[in-house]
């Protein structure tokens, strides 16, 4: 299922006690955005918020919840011709993780599943019809995710799917809007890794929290991630998974050097790291790495 972070009220009180109670000048930058709760949470504080993640789900949710900050009039009335159209019965979805499609995998109802194909194939359509704008098109893709997930099959990440319908998978999917923050402010999403984009972006706040242990995120979630993209490829295994980036995050091997890169080419003021104890990285790794960090660069005050 999709987590969401309890951030709400801790996190702005510890970046304020470091950066300051008014942040409003400021650029906020979450890097390994997921859900975009962070970014959320400080949308209508900062000048700017950028979000980032490389999954392509976080994308679709952070293009609505993040960079849409204007009302949209027309949103709840495409909201409910999708939720009135006639059921598709041979879409991808449908055939592919669903009993009644291929016998195999049980990712949602047969019913769930027609559904989301009937939904995501007319968003689409009316994309390429020029029927609405970027903006009206990633609130309405971020509507079905969130959806779906919630008539979803499993006991909690998209790892593995349940043999029995649950009782929340058995509900009918109806579309709900993903309401977003309305302000004044222009923001933006983007969709690449973050060693990349550390290097294309600066500001004042950077806040990081990257995976800690050896679970791909790409893998956990490839089933928002194939909603969200809705191309087609051949579902891989018993759970369908498709092909998706590894992070070099999940590594052991590979995690200090990655870490070390992104900290030396952070141009931000300050820098935030959530990170669990019992992490790939120990505490005096990251001490070590953001040190020497510090050392080297003249825009940075501090470090927490």
């Amino acid at each position: 299922m999709i987590s969401i972070k309890l951030c709400q009220s801790i996190l702005p009180i510890t970046i304020k006690s470091v950066c300051g109670e008014d942040l409003s000048q400021k650029t906020f930058c979450d890097i390994f955005a997921g859900t975009g709760i962070v970014g959320r949470t400080f949308k209508t504080s900062v000048k700017k918020v950028i979000s980032n993640d490389i999954e392509y789900y976080s994308y679709v949710l952070n293009k609505n919840y993040i960079e849409n900050h204007r009302d949209i009039p027309t949103r709840n009335d495409l909201l409910n011709e999708l939720n009135k159209l006639p059921l598709l019965e041979d879409g991808f979805i449908y055939k592919n993780y669903c009993l009644g499609g291929n016998g195999e995998r049980q990712y949602f109802s047969d019913d769930n599943g027609k559904r989301i194909d009937t939904m995501r194939t007319a968003i689409e359509n009316w994309k390429e019809e020029g029927r609405f704008s970027d903006n009206l098109y990633y609130f309405l893709l971020c509507s079905l995710l969130e959806c779906a997930d919630k008539v979803a099959n499993t006991a909690s990440v998209y790892g593995a799917y349940l043999k029995n319908l649950k009782k929340s998978a058995q509900k009918e999917l109806v579309l709900e809007p993903a309401e977003y923050e309305l302000n004044d402010n222009e923001h933006k999403v983007f969709n690449k890794d973050a060693n990349e984009l550390i290097k294309e972006i600066e500001g004042d706040i950077l806040y990081l929290d990257p995976p800690y242990n050896a679970r791909q995120y790409g893998a956990n979630y490839h089933m928002l991630n194939t909603i969200a993209e809705y191309k087609p490829f051949t579902p891989s295994g018993k759970t369908g998974l498709r092909k998706y980036s590894r992070s070099k995050y999940c590594s052991a091997s590979t995690v200090r050097d990655e870490f070390d890169n992104l900290i030396k080419n952070a141009n931000f003021k300050y820098i935030f790291l959530s990170y669990n104890n019992e992490g790939l990285m120990t505490v005096e790794d990251i001490q070590t790495i953001i040190v020497s960090a510090s050392r080297k660069s003249p825009l940075r005050d501090r470090l927490k």
